[in-house]
């Protein structure tokens, strides 16, 4: 049986207004936005709750939504995935309207709204809140934590069951008893009224847990990561992986949702806060919340490339590095192999593939594929670990794994612009190459830096040699 997470809190239409950017208008000067289409998708409390859901558990989510044309549109989309209990809604439907041209985001226009909840359904709402594994509250300052009843409701919540609690500047602080707040440093500060900055996360966190009567609070600060107070131990630095480029709206959604999952499926709030700090960097890197709604908006908002039987078997980070790279009409490169011990070779070709388009995707040989290639021996590092460095490198945008001894499976789900390979492959024919032509792709081969190769470097570990050659 899934885990059921319950998100409750306030919802907003998110639309996309995406086109091209080619001159000046001539009455002003501002950018004239030839529009090529208009998206839209569930933000605020439907957006966690769509993270959630994009995990496997089973979620609810409570939430006011307004009876207007938008709010029923709002809705249709959230119940083809999640359960929704909708609560009424004082005035129209709150909306966050971006105009964006490639890939950038030229101005955002908000409308709609109050958005506060009326007469909510108080029996029907503490009746999913007690099914719950894990409750989160993702508020948005339309006020579902002001309302009295909902909020006493909460508070209820968070002594009988696990509550993670986002916070807003504009809604109501945590009940007594959360297991998890997730205030951003801005809102950390304001909720103590005080000055400090970024070189104070850790004792804003420690004393926010305190103020709030919480188990834990996870102080987020952006690139850095995040630091987590938790009661009868120091402050927990978790840092974040470098991201080098991508877009941080959504992250903060990302960040919670996984906590929340990671909470209801038995996870302790360390490895929680590590798992969110980790997907929510994923998540900047492969575009933000522009990729998800390119992904949601299925062949027509991402040329077809990212239909989901076409993403089957590929992970939810490497979805959205093809949503992103799509919708800016960019090109996008794979390259792959064992990456059993990284080093210099391997850095020197992962360098070299990233210049040859927009985003880098690793495919990786899982452990069994790499013990059949190489032998029982193999291989001296656990697929999980390569992953993870691979990840960390500033080349690669995101990686994959598959079983295969080959990556054709997996290539014709990715479908790239460019297959790059390692210059050592040059006497051989890639069983790969006339699949990747096959879509009108360009198989690209690239330098090999002499004497580095992991076989080598094993043989001299085994010998106890130091000798900075060997043929491979």
């Amino acid at each position: 049986m899934n885990p059921r997470v319950v998100v409750i809190g306030d919802v907003v239409l998110d639309r996309d207004i995406v086109g091209r950017t080619e001159r000046v208008a001539p009455d002003a000067p501002v950018p004239v936005v030839d529009v090529d289409r208009v998206q839209e998708s569930p933000g605020g409390a439907g957006l966690a709750a769509l993270l959630c859901a994009g995990t496997g558990v089973d979620v609810v989510l409570v939430a006011p939504v307004a009876s207007d044309p938008a709010g029923r549109r709002l809705a249709e989309m959230l119940r083809r995935e999640v359960a929704l209990v909708s609560v009424p809604h004082d005035g129209s439907t709150r909306r966050k309207t971006r105009v964006r041209s490639a890939g950038q985001s030229l101005v955002r226009l908000d409308s709609g709204g109050p958005g506060f909840p009326v007469k909510p359904p108080l029996p029907a709402v503490r009746n999913v809140l007690d099914s719950a594994d894990v409750v989160l509250v993702s508020d948005y300052g339309a006020g579902v934590t002001l309302e009295p009843g909902l909020r006493r409701l909460l508070g209820e919540a968070a002594q009988r069951s696990t509550l993670v609690w986002d916070p807003h500047p504009r809604g109501g602080s945590p009940v007594p008893g959360v297991a998890l707040a997730t205030p951003n440093l801005a809102e950390a500060t304001a909720a103590l009224g005080s000055d400090r900055g970024r070189d104070h996360c850790d004792t804003l966190a420690a004393e926010l847990r305190r103020s709030w009567q919480a188990r834990a609070v996870a102080v987020t600060a952006g690139s850095r990561g995040a630091f987590l107070a938790m009661a009868g131990t120091e402050p927990i630095f978790v840092p974040a992986p470098t991201v080098p480029h991508g877009d941080p709206c959504g992250a903060g959604d990302r960040f919670v949702a996984t906590a929340a999952v990671a909470l209801a499926r038995g996870a302790v709030l360390s490895e929680a806060v590590v798992d969110a700090v980790a997907e929510a960097s994923a998540w900047v890197a492969a575009g933000g919340v522009a990729a998800f709604r390119d992904a949601l908006s299925g062949p027509e908002g991402s040329d077809g490339l990212v239909q989901s039987d076409a993403r089957a078997g590929l992970p939810g980070s490497v979805e959205e590095v093809i949503a992103r790279v799509r919708a800016r009409g960019g090109t996008l490169v794979a390259t792959g192999g064992c990456f059993d011990i990284l080093h210099a070779g391997h850095v020197a070709s992962l360098d070299a593939a990233r210049r040859l388009g927009d985003a880098l995707v690793v495919l990786v040989n899982s452990d069994q594929s790499v013990r059949r290639l190489k032998g029982p021996d193999r291989p001296a590092v656990t697929a999980a670990d390569r992953v993870r460095v691979l990840e960390a490198l500033s080349s690669v945008d995101a990686v994959a794994v598959f079983d295969e001894d080959d990556p054709r499976a997996v290539l014709d789900r990715l479908r790239p612009d460019v297959w790059a390979k390692g210059g050592d492959y040059g006497a051989e024919v890639l069983p790969e190459a006339d699949l990747v032509r096959g879509w009108g792709g360009r198989v690209v081969l690239l330098p090999y830096v002499d004497g580095r190769s992991t076989t080598s470097i094993l043989q001299r570990s085994a010998a106890g040699s130091a000798s900075p050659q060997e043929v491979r």
